[in-house]
């Protein structure tokens, strides 16, 4: 019992409030330090398979396919070799930084290791993440990380060659572990690039609707068990709402009157097209919401979301 406690209680203390710029208190979690260093080894051997595919792609077309003929590779002028050499510098730079920055920059505000792991980045002040405030964490990562992890490796080859480093390999060090040790000497797990560009890295919550209601009567049945009418929507008649009606509708049919049911079967009906009479009015919306959300939950599988009537 203990054990099963201590996940909980850590995720408590990673609980915060977080007001939107509409003045909005919505409940986040700090995403777990190790969840963030395994959604970044995630992404860096992603992007690290996909450049070591790409050049064995392109050395292969251009050795086995080019060998021996006038467009020889090994046979070509410096300059075109030099050319190459750039090209693959370039592609190297926009693979690594467009990897990060349009993956952040997107809706979900995470990268494929952040959605493995289920976590994305966050504005602090709770509004649309901005590029500049991505743009400025990723740079910064390399500074914390990936600059003083080259610089020891360079120095500890050089020192294997015989060269005297003196003190930098040290210096190095003492730098990589500053920042990389940054995250556990504040509350909320930021590194250096989320307090300059005032972001968080939070949990992702997971996507559901509102808990289901009970699976009898209409909206189980698609029938009445008062009159025995079977209600069948079309796809065209279930588009006209999303989420937030769903969601609505539902807490009418658990809390309203019979008289508030009716107005609202009324507003259905004049939406939709239907006119089915009166009498029945909570076997329909039952039978409309059991359809509507498992319309809204089997298109939330493939990704496609409808959040309300507008959407």
């Amino acid at each position: 019992m203990k054990a099963a406690r201590l996940p909980q209680r850590a995720a408590q203390k990673r609980q915060r409030m977080m007001v939107t710029p509409e003045g909005l208190a919505l409940p986040i979690t700090i995403a777990a330090r190790g969840a963030r260093a395994g959604a970044l080894i995630l992404d860096v051997l992603i992007i690290i398979t996909g450049l070591v595919a790409f050049h064995l792609l392109l050395f292969w077309i251009a050795g086995g396919l080019l060998d021996g003929t006038a467009l020889d590779p090994s046979a070509a002028p410096r300059g075109a070799q030099e050319f190459l050499q750039i090209l693959l510098v370039i592609v190297v730079f926009v693979t690594w930084y467009g990897y990060f920055l349009v993956q952040e920059l997107g809706p979900r505000g995470a990268t494929l290791g952040k959605r493995v792991v289920g976590i994305r980045v966050a504005a602090q002040g709770g509004g649309r993440l901005s590029g500049e405030a991505v743009i400025a964490r990723n740079l910064l990562r390399d500074i914390e990380l990936f600059y003083p992890l080259v610089f020891i490796f360079v120095l500890l080859a050089s020192s294997a060659g015989g060269e005297d480093i003196g003190p930098l390999a040290g210096i190095a060090t003492l730098w990589f572990a500053l920042f990389l040790l940054l995250p556990f000497f504040n509350r909320d797990a930021l590194r250096a690039g989320d307090i300059i560009a005032g972001t968080w890295v939070v949990e992702m919550p997971r996507t559901r609707l509102a808990k289901t209601l009970s699976t009898q009567g209409a909206a189980a049945l698609g029938a009445s068990d008062v009159t025995g009418a079977r209600y069948d929507f079309g796809e065209a008649e279930l588009a006209v709402y999303g989420e937030k009606e769903l969601q609505t509708l539902e807490r009418m049919l658990r809390e309203s009157s019979p008289d508030a049911l009716a107005a609202v079967h009324a507003t259905i009906c004049r939406k939709i097209g239907w006119d089915p009479g009166a009498g029945d009015e909570r076997a329909f919306l039952e039978a409309f919401y059991g359809q509507l959300r498992a319309k809204l939950e089997g298109e939330m599988r493939f990704g496609k979301r409808k959040a309300d009537k507008f959407s």
